[in-house]
């Protein structure tokens, strides 16, 4: 779960992170009188979407879909007309809030549909000296939390990585000691700061550690971590997820879920406890079982298309789950096929049968369909599709099932 920037800053706060004093506003008007609560002179406005590159970001209707096109691909450039606009007044906060909320910013993540501006988030300015990188992460290859640092902060971090892998150190931390202090100092001169900065920043990365493992973080991100001219150090923008299966643990985490963030599907998926992520092919996958179901995005792709999705129905469905799974596949515009690939264990093939026809005629068959079962009740699975009447291939096993789909959507797509 992804939460917005100024919810990461309140709870940054709670845990000793220092960040800059700001004001939420859902209207121009609180806007200005936000800004106005702040020292001043300069604030920043920014939008409150879940998608970095606000900044060189551009706004539908503002700009010609030429301009988005070349955001899309990276190509924005700083203009002052982005998500993040710096000011020098409240009058002139209030504009930059009335041209953002209620509008769509299109960013290098959002892609081209963008994402809708209903929040911004007024932040005193400071005296920036030095922009860095520094975050707190799970390292799934070693089993590990780790810390990652770069001196290119205010750059996207997989850039950096592909261009300038030297600039990022890493401090894998023991899961049985936590982080130490010397870790913490490690990080810091390494980005090589010195005197009252060198210790901000260890005091800095002992509390960004505390509060990803106290809030069960999947991810905390601080880009940039800026030095002042102060010698301060301070969070001027985080990014935030959790683990979603420690959301139980964490009330007021999970409260500041934002849905109208999420795309739709992927919550009414959650809804019906599937495991559910969109993708960007055009054939839809219901498999049960993780494995199974990587397996069947691969075959996909070796037979020449893209899966769409991955859905994992899991192991004890029932017919109505399966029903909504396959209700969520057929929601999106981009399938053109859907392969519905079973193995029957506790999960038996005649519950899958029942629920993909019952789905199908509840909601109707546009693209091609082709069901692949094996397992537990697999003949009486087959002998009700076969006895359903309706338009369904049948394969007999993962590579019949892949070839058919591919062949059927690309027949489909040809004959349009």
């Amino acid at each position: 779960m992804k939460i917005h920037e100024y919810q990461a800053k309140q709870i940054l706060k709670r845990h000793g992170v220092a960040v800059l004093d700001g004001r939420v506003a859902t209207t121009a008007d609180e806007a200005f009188s936000g800004a106005n609560e702040l020292p001043g002179p300069v604030y920043v406005v920014k939008s409150q979407v879940h998608a970095g590159g606000r900044g060189n970001g551009r706004f539908k209707g503002q700009v010609d879909e030429n301009v988005l096109a070349r955001v899309v691909a990276g190509e924005g450039g700083v203009d002052g007309k982005g998500g993040v606009r710096v000011v020098k007044s409240a009058e002139a906060a209030r504009e930059a809030a009335a041209d953002m909320l209620g509008n769509t910013l299109v960013t290098k993540q959002t892609g081209i549909e963008g994402s809708l501006v209903q929040t911004v988030y007024v932040e005193n300015g400071c005296n920036i000296a030095q922009e860095l990188y520094l975050s707190v992460l799970l390292d799934r290859a070693v089993g590990r939390i780790v810390i990652m640092a770069s001196t290119e902060g205010g750059t996207e971090i997989e850039e950096v990585a592909h261009h300038t892998p030297e600039k990022i150190m890493k401090v894998w931390v023991d899961p049985a000691a936590g982080l130490g202090a010397w870790q913490a100092r490690q990080v810091a001169y390494g980005l090589g700061l010195s005197g009252k900065a060198a210790k901000g920043a260890t005091k800095f990365v002992m509390a960004l550690y505390e509060t990803y493992m106290a809030n069960d973080c999947a991810m905390a991100e601080i880009n940039p971590l800026v030095i002042t001219a102060e010698d301060d150090v301070i969070a001027l923008d985080c990014k935030m997820s959790f683990d979603d299966n420690a959301l139980f643990r964490h009330k007021d985490v999970a409260a500041l879920r934002d849905e109208a963030e999420e795309d739709p599907a992927e919550l009414e998926a959650a809804r019906w406890g599937l495991s559910f992520v969109k993708l960007d092919g055009n054939i839809g996958c219901m498999v049960n079982g993780a494995g199974l179901a990587m397996a069947t995005m691969d075959i996909i792709k070796f037979y020449g298309s893209e899966p769409a999705n991955f859905l994992d129905v899991g192991g004890g469905a029932t017919a109505e789950r399966v029903a909504a799974a396959f209700k969520i596949i057929t929601s999106d515009p981009a399938v053109k096929g859907i392969l519905v690939n079973i193995f029957g264990g506790i999960m038996k093939c005649d519950t899958i049968a029942e629920g993909v026809i019952a789905a199908v005629k509840e909601v109707g068959l546009e693209v091609p369909l082709v069901v692949r079962l094996e397992g537990t009740n697999v003949e009486l699975g087959k002998k009700a599709l076969a006895d359903s009447g309706l338009p369904i291939i049948a394969a007999g096993d993962m590579a019949d099932a892949a070839e058919k789909i591919v062949n059927a959507v690309n027949t489909s797509v040809e004959g349009a």
